[in-house]
């Protein structure tokens, strides 16, 4: 079980990404703005947001050795977020959704223009090859996650068959004995390097299937898939900040 300070040191990791995250919205949107027929450009803010991924996933997989049950159920995001949380992070497959619903949004937005010829280079201009390499990588992407499912689902049966029955079983109202509660911190420990695992494989399936995505899209097309994407993010934990507030839900470290 995770003490305050280690609770710290995960709210400081997740405090840090959401920063990071509102300004690396901000540069998309002025690179998108400014300079959208510069590729260079584009690619550098595009790997500045990968390589800013992947070092938080490598911090939370850090964290993650003897702190994973507070990464898997965050206090410090919002009732709605965590209610939506697949294995501490966004669904993989959730990335390509977002991708087929740019399509039809932008489409229904801009037809008229499309009708015209008028061409932006946007999500709403992909091939039938990127679309083709899109669906590929929905398919193989559920498959992941329903292999991790399936790994989830075996630790938590696992409860019931580990140690933790039968030390339960035999508990009383009398006062644990040292020696019982090494027991028990030993299969609790055991059981979190398990979801350690889960989390980091969960992490590395997140960030393949966005490098993936990336490399289907052109460099205007990443951008503004990534624009979307941070605007979700981040719009999503505003509302359920504002619904949190609205029903009364506080979360406090302790």
């Amino acid at each position: 079980m995770a003490s305050s300070s280690d609770q710290v040191q995960i709210l400081e990791c997740y405090q840090n990404w959401m920063i990071e995250q509102q300004q690396l919205l901000q540069e998309l949107l002025q690179v998108r703005s400014q300079k959208p027929n510069d590729e260079q450009e584009l690619c550098c803010i595009i790997e500045k947001l990968i390589k800013h991924f992947q070092e938080y996933t490598n911090r939370r997989a850090q964290l993650a050795v003897d702190k994973a049950s507070s990464i898997f159920s965050p206090m410090w995001c919002t009732s709605i977020e965590n209610s939506y949380l697949w294995f501490g992070g966004c669904r993989p497959s959730l990335l390509i959704q977002l991708v087929y619903t740019l399509c039809g949004s932008q489409l229904e937005s801009q037809l008229s223009e499309h009708l015209q010829g008028v061409r932006r280079g946007n999500l709403v201009e992909l091939s039938a090859d990127q679309l083709s390499r899109v669906s590929e990588l929905r398919c193989s992407t559920i498959r992941e996650e329903q292999r991790l499912s399936r790994r989830m689902a075996g630790l938590q049966e696992n409860i019931a068959d580990s140690p933790l029955t039968r030390f339960a079983s035999n508990n009383s109202d009398v006062i644990e004995t040292e020696s019982h509660i090494e027991q028990v911190d030993q299969a609790l420990d055991s059981h979190s390097k398990d979801l350690a695992s889960v989390l980091v494989d969960s992490d590395k399936l997140r960030m393949n299937t966005l490098k993936e995505l990336i490399g289907i899209f052109t460099p205007l097309q990443a951008v503004d898939f990534l624009i979307a994407g941070k605007k979700l993010h981040l719009c999503m934990h505003q509302w359920g900040q504002r619904r949190d507030h609205l029903h009364g839900h506080r979360k406090t470290l302790r």
